[in-house]
């Protein structure tokens, strides 16, 4: 990885904004998108970064809802030009959605990628799973794991969580009912005994643990993976690799649920533009502490 000094983003079209960047996530999809494992609209040599939060300092000849000025956040899939670590950005307008006020520019900038893959997990589930149904988040204390256990619990879901001693608490005081240490080796035993002998649908956010998750799913269920790795198809239990896909009416709820502190977001690490490949090193490593960002 290196700084480009690139040239200035294109003249906007007609359903376009360009956002002057403020804060950009920092996940390990950034390193799936380097090595061109992830189809975000162009290839390496690029800009990285999928998902950030500015203002908007031009919009497009047709642009309506949003304005110069406004602040915002974007997950902003197929890139028009480049990625978000950088000091400007093209969207398009109907894939931002306002930052709330109350909300740092840091977390508005990391929340994106991440609530949207919840938010798409628990819509992937949703048959499988009926309000007070059980849902098993494997690997709940990251920051897409904290999130897809609120939103399960907002949605009046039943939620069994694994996670590492340091986050069981928070994973508590997200909604889950159960926390059980995925060090521990009967942890799958375990919750087959609290649902009544295996889940109506697992979602797996451990790097290598789909295999795993699906011996906790009940005959004729769900697993959802953000890890890709799925096993074999088995028991007649339905199997999706989920890869996130903007959605901009879908962020501007979240977001509002994250302003409102029905949905929160720690970050953990803040790096300068020049030091954005350390912060892709956090992100691979799989550190805890919260989210990564990219200040430009």
């Amino acid at each position: 990885m290196e700084v480009l000094d690139l040239p200035d983003p294109r003249p906007l079209i007609a359903d376009e904004v360009l956002v002057e960047v403020v804060a950009a996530g920092v996940g390990n999809w950034d390193d799936i998108v380097r090595t061109g494992g992830w189809d975000v609209g162009i290839g390496p040599p690029l800009a990285l970064g999928v998902e950030a939060a500015g203002r908007i300092v031009a919009v497009g000849d047709e642009v309506t809802g949003v304005a110069v000025g406004d602040e915002v956040m974007t997950h902003p899939l197929p890139l028009r030009g480049q990625g978000a670590w950088a000091e400007l950005l093209i969207a398009p307008a109907a894939l931002v959605a306002r930052r709330p006020p109350n909300v740092s520019w840091e977390v508005a900038g990391a929340f994106p990628v991440p609530a949207l893959t919840a938010d798409q997990v628990l819509e992937c589930v949703s048959e499988h799973v009926p309000e007070g149904g059980t849902l098993l988040v494997h690997g709940a204390g990251g920051v897409t794991g904290i999130l897809l256990v609120e939103l399960a619990a907002l949605r009046g879901l039943r939620v069994l969580a694994t996670a590492g001693p340091s986050g069981r608490e928070r994973v508590l005081a997200a909604g889950a009912q159960e926390v059980l240490d995925y060090h521990d080796a009967s942890w799958l035993q375990e919750v087959r005994r609290l649902s009544g002998g295996g889940v109506a649908a697992a979602a797996n956010a451990v790097r290598g643990g789909a295999a795993q998750a699906v011996d906790a799913v009940a005959d004729g269920g769900c697993l959802v993976t953000i890890t890709s790795g799925l096993p074999a198809r088995e028991r007649d239990i339905t199997m999706v690799d989920l890869y996130v896909h903007p959605d901009g009416d879908r962020l501007a709820a979240l977001a509002a649920l994250l302003g409102e502190g029905r949905l929160t977001m720690s970050v953990g690490a803040s790096y300068p533009l020049e030091e954005a490949g350390a912060g892709l090193a956090r992100a691979v490593s799989g550190a805890r502490g919260g989210a990564g960002v990219v200040l430009p």
